[in-house]
């Protein structure tokens, strides 16, 4: 019902910047949640940070905080995420995924999101 679809990731080194994108087709107007979340080798999924698609309401988890934006632009149903100052453990596939649940509370639980991206690879080197 949802495709997103990740890009914008690559190669950077420590302290550099990359932006990532998330386009979603589909009924995207049933979500209500969308969250970034990345996976480095070996790793369970990590929050990295989430918006309410209506109010713009924005997340983040403790170790991406003040380095990261999340953002929204509804008139192209895509979702960004702005990473500033990476470091090398930033090194991750990350996510976008997308929740059709109702509230705030679940916005950094994996399990509650129903549509998830292919995942775009992010590399910081040192």
């Amino acid at each position: 019902q949802v495709q997103p679809v990740e890009s914008g990731g690559g190669l950077v080194q420590a302290g550099g910047s990359l932006r990532l994108s998330c386009a979603a087709s589909g009924r995207t107007f049933a979500v209500y949640n969308w969250g970034w979340f990345r996976q480095a080798p070996g790793k369970g999924r990590e929050f990295v940070a989430g918006v309410t698609w209506t109010g713009g309401t924005t997340y983040y988890g403790d170790s991406v905080k003040d380095r990261f934006t999340i953002s929204r632009d509804n008139a192209k149903n895509t979702v960004y995420l702005q990473m500033n100052s990476l470091k090398p453990e930033d090194t991750a596939v990350y996510y976008c995924a997308a929740g059709t649940f109702i509230g705030r509370v679940d916005i950094t639980e994996e399990s509650r999101y129903d549509y998830w991206g292919q995942g775009t690879q992010v590399t910081v080197s040192s």
